[in-house]
């Protein structure tokens, strides 16, 4: 005669008593959480983030922000898109994604093309950083500039601080020679409004146009 398997006991550790009994605990908990008083919450929310500041102990930074020396006190975790647009109020570089994926917080750091979101502050100790905001010589726009007015190179525009320091940064890497090759190397740069043509346009009317960037 085959053995017959008891029949699970609902109160031992994992039957559906107890699964019954997390669930009703859970959804007391929640609710109490969503019956706390707003100045509670707030309290809490202040409480964590005073903790969190603690945490993070500031460290010193010297760094060239288009041609401007600054000595500034930052928390290590503070990426340098943040510090441009926090700390600095230079707003042109934009967040977009803040994953690196789609090129509008594009700087310049020593000359060369960096994504500002993956990039953390601390590590552009001493080097020179150049946003948008410092390609124009007074009134007198960069060339990019003008070749992205010229050509109509932007829509809503989100995308273009990125997309002109990508393009200048194309063509000093020596990568303008094409338009195919102009497209691979800005492939990093996103336009949602898909100007890409007139992008295209306008960094081979610059590279064409020889002008020094």
């Amino acid at each position: 005669m085959p053995h017959k398997k008891p029949a699970p006991n609902p109160n031992e550790e994992g039957g559906p008593a107890q699964g019954r009994r997390d669930f009703l605990k859970q959804s007391s908990l929640l609710a109490a959480i969503a019956a706390m008083p707003p100045l509670l919450v707030k309290a809490a929310d202040a409480q964590l983030d005073e903790t969190a500041a603690a945490y993070f102990e500031k460290l010193p930074l010297s760094v060239e922000v288009n041609g401007v020396t600054h000595r500034l006190s930052i928390e290590p975790r503070t990426t340098l898109l943040d510090l441009l647009r926090e700390q600095l109020a230079l707003t042109g570089t934009k967040k977009g994604c803040d994953h690196g994926q789609c090129g509008a917080c594009t700087v310049h750091v020593d000359g060369q093309r960096v994504l500002s979101c993956l990039s953390l502050a601390v590590m552009q100790e001493g080097k020179k950083v150049t946003t948008i905001e410092g390609l124009a010589n007074g009134e007198n726009l960069h060339p990019m500039q003008e070749a992205f007015i010229k050509h109509d190179g932007f829509q809503c525009g989100y995308c273009t601080p990125g997309q002109i320091m990508s393009g200048i940064a194309c063509i000093r890497e020596g990568h303008a020679g094409s338009d195919d090759e102009i497209r691979e190397y800005m492939s990093g740069n996103i336009c949602r409004c898909g100007a890409y043509p007139n992008i295209v346009k306008a960094i081979a009317d610059v590279k064409k146009g020889g002008q020094r960037i």
